[in-house]
């Protein structure tokens, strides 16, 4: 089978698409077609896919061109941005989403009378389609947590408590506390983690390829989650907190998960109220260790990704109408 996977917004080796759903994909024998912002975030193609390069955010007829080269011997084309339905070439295979923001129930009810909907979570799934859940790489004998830094993969983005971050560093700096930050940030809040950093308040890691960024969290103290009200859903670094045994200390949007499982602690979007949570956690090494070794325990029962790969595969091949005894060519 032959995939078209395409987005303009996301980051070229984003976890889902490039270490999960591409990764799936290639394992199984099939080829992908990759039609990403590569040059835009200074990454090269991986081998064997092929690579289309595009602008972050492009324009109608520079997407359009993009998708019309990708789709040309494929038989399934799989776009991450709602924009791209928009510009999808005339002649093209079956076409997936995957829904990766909140959208209107009006926007998923139009293109799933067109197309095929995949979303990342239950919630969502019922009312687009088929649910393709968030997942890790669960290691199989993480290190305990340790009493000297916290850190938080991901994106940093104001919505995702970029001030609170700095905040904190500051504050647990007299407590012989480091913090971690790896991931890419938005343009608008890069200034601030860089004099953050300068004046060694944190360590800022920018982005780090996923398997590599999972390792360097392991042995933290604990995994910050910290996002505004506007963010929906279980961000997927609380499942690699969880995956890596590090104790999870989140806001209310992953509160349920985190207290379901007992691998964490929820606070408020307050500065103050995850410093005390994190320095709970520094004094008592005993109580640390069972929220880590709780949430490793449910992430290799439930979220890891090779025991779905198999299934998000199977899927694919279905939406692509390719048999699934047929061999991938």
């Amino acid at each position: 089978m032959r995939v078209c996977v395409a987005t303009t917004v996301h980051h070229p080796e984003d976890a889902r698409i490039m270490h999960r759903q591409i990764r799936a994909l290639l394992d199984a024998g099939h080829q992908v077609t990759y039609v990403a912002p590569f040059t835009f975030f200074n990454v090269t193609p991986p081998m064997p896919i092929t690579a289309i390069d595009v602008p972050r955010h492009a324009a109608y007829s520079r997407a359009r061109s993009a998708l019309r080269r990708g789709v040309k011997d494929a038989e399934l084309l799989m776009v991450h941005d709602h924009d791209l339905l928009r510009a999808l070439p005339y002649r093209r295979p079956p076409v997936v989403w995957d829904v990766r923001e909140p959208v209107s129930e009006r926007r998923l009810a139009r293109a799933r009378r067109r197309h095929h909907v995949i979303a990342a979570d239950a919630v969502a799934g019922s009312a687009t389609g088929e649910v393709v859940p968030e997942a890790t790489l669960v290691s199989s004998y993480p290190p305990p947590p340790g009493d000297t830094r916290v850190v938080h993969l991901g994106r940093l983005t104001t919505e995702r408590g970029v001030s609170e971050l700095i905040g904190l560093a500051e504050r647990l700096i007299p407590h012989g506390i480091r913090m971690d930050l790896i991931g890419a940030a938005d343009r608008d809040v890069r200034p601030l983690l860089r004099d953050a950093q300068r004046v060694g308040l944190l360590d800022w890691y920018g982005y780090v390829p996923n398997r590599h960024a999972l390792r360097m969290a392991e042995g933290a103290l604990a995994g910050l989650s910290l996002a505004s009200a506007s963010v929906r859903g279980v961000p997927t670094k609380v499942l690699d907190y969880m995956g890596r045994g590090i104790p999870v200390i989140t806001t209310p949007q992953s509160a349920a998960l985190v207290e379901r499982v007992g691998c964490g602690i929820a606070v408020p979007l307050d500065v103050e109220a995850v410093r005390h949570a994190v320095l709970d956690l520094k004094e008592d090494p005993v109580r640390r260790a069972e929220l880590g070794a709780r949430g490793h325990a449910e992430a290799l029962l439930r979220y890891h990704w090779p025991d779905q790969a198999a299934t998000f595969v199977s899927l694919m091949q279905r939406y692509a109408g390719v048999p699934e005894h047929a061999l991938a060519v």
